[in-house]
C-alpha cells in the first residue's frame, strides 16, 4: 500500500502562484499525475509525469504549470502560475504502477478574482 499526501494549497488572488507537493510513503516506480476537481466538475487530469521524467499536459494549463519529480524524496510538485479563477478545485495526485492506482485525499486551491 502508497498513501499520497498533498499539501501547498490554499487561497490566492487571480494571478498568483502556488506550488502543490505530493510526497508517497514509499518508493514506488511509477506514473505520477495530478488531477483537479472543480466544483460540480469531473475529476480532470492536468499533469503526468513518467518515472524517467517525460512530461504532459492539460491545454487548459499548458505554459502555466510545470510538473516535477525528486525520487529521492517520493515527492512530486506542481508549480502553477498566472492562476485563473477557473482554477479553483480540489487538487489531487495519483500514482500508477502497473495495474495499481493511488490517490492523494485533495489539497483545496481556491483563486479569488
Amino acid at each position: 500500500q502508497v498513501q499520497l499526501v498533498e499539501s501547498g494549497g490554499g487561497l490566492v488572488q487571480t494571478g498568483g502562484s502556488l506550488r502543490l507537493s505530493c510526497a508517497a510513503s514509499r518508493t514506488i516506480v511509477s506514473v505520477r499525475g495530478w488531477f483537479r476537481q472543480a466544483p460540480g466538475k469531473q475529476r480532470e487530469l492536468l499533469a503526468g509525469i513518467s518515472s524517467g521524467g517525460t512530461t504532459n499536459y492539460a491545454d487548459s494549463v499548458k505554459g502555466r504549470v510545470t510538473i516535477s519529480r525528486d525520487n529521492a524524496k517520493n515527492t512530486i510538485y506542481l508549480q502553477m502560475h498566472s492562476l485563473k479563477p477557473e482554477d479553483t478545485g480540489v487538487y489531487y495526485c495519483t500514482a500508477v504502477s502497473g495495474v495499481l492506482a493511488y490517490w492523494g485525499q485533495g489539497t483545496q486551491v481556491t483563486v479569488s478574482s
